[in-house]
């Protein structure tokens, strides 16, 4: 049975539930991750995608505690937006599924608010999503929006995006999104194991995750491992040419530049998993590779 609901996006921005006096997410008291986690599961290529899709079922059958709560419609590059409208259409198409018209950061905004109303998720993860999230794609990202989201709310976040550097196919990249599903939960085990006072990652600390497409169909192993720092070139660059109508022809190009040491483009070109730290901030202070580090340390595929 679908049902559908309206809500005014102001009560969301207030973190005011509209379905009971209850705690919002941000305050609620910090969850006991020595059991199965509960975790909200976002993207932002929608609710249906075939990336959000695997990740619910790999992080289902390792016992994780998964809803998704996610956009209706395809929002790729919506970055960090969100609240941009005074209502917000909700479906629930079926059980532990979501799907909110809006964007990634909308998404998480109404599952913290709503959803796991009476008590925050453990974690949040984003994606994966179809292509990968580094360097400046990962500044426009909605994958790693929805996760700086979650991570504005004090709940952990980890972004997770399948894909290579080179021109996107598809049949291979959803291959691939099998084993980046494998790594995730082998990250989250990880992250569980070594958990303390409740907490998954250090507070104001999340990470993008970008997983290579190895093999021509998509199914071979990673490179191995490696943390990384965001990578600052742009990536992207748009030509415009003028139609005289009034209009522009609108041509974007890959506009690679030498990778940065041990920067996240480095890592997925020489084919391996880039794990970045990632703060939900703008500030220009490092953030914790130290603590960040010691926790993934041993980390194998």
């Amino acid at each position: 049975m679908r049902r559908k609901r309206v809500l005014p996006l102001a009560a969301l921005l207030l973190c005011v539930p509209a379905l009971g006096a209850t705690t919002p997410a941000a305050t609620s008291s910090p969850s006991d991750t020595s059991g199965p986690l509960r975790i909200l599961l976002t993207n932002d290529d929608g609710y249906n995608a075939p990336g959000i899709r695997i990740m619910f079922d790999r992080l289902t059958a390792a016992g994780y505690d998964v809803t998704i709560v996610a956009p209706l419609t395809n929002q790729s590059g919506a970055g960090t937006r969100m609240m941009s409208a005074s209502t917000v259409t909700v479906k629930h198409p079926e059980p532990r599924v979501w799907a909110v018209d809006g964007t990634p950061g909308d998404s998480v905004a109404f599952g913290l608010s709503e959803v796991f109303a009476d008590r925050a998720p453990d974690l949040v993860v984003s994606g994966t999503n179809f292509g990968p999230n580094v360097a400046g794609l990962a500044t426009h990202s909605g994958t790693v929006g929805g996760a700086i989201a979650a991570l504005e709310q004090g709940v952990p976040a980890i972004a997770v995006s399948t894909g290579g550097l080179s021109a996107p196919v598809y049949q291979p990249t959803v291959n691939a999104m099998k084993p980046t599903s494998d790594f995730t939960v082998q990250l989250i085990d990880r992250l569980q194991d070594r958990a303390k006072s409740g907490r998954l990652l250090p507070a104001g600390i999340g990470l993008n995750v970008n997983h290579p497409v190895i093999g021509r169909d998509g199914t071979g192993t990673a490179q191995g491992t490696a943390l990384t720092t965001q990578d600052p070139q742009p990536f992207l660059k748009a030509d415009y040419t003028d139609n005289g109508d009034g209009t522009w022809k609108v041509n974007v190009n890959v506009a690679s530049q030498p990778a940065e040491k041990r920067g996240d483009v480095e890592a997925l070109s020489a084919d391996k998993i880039s794990v970045t730290p990632i703060s939900p901030d703008w500030n220009s202070g490092p953030v914790d590779f130290a603590k960040t580090a010691a926790l993934l340390s041993g980390l194998r595929l």
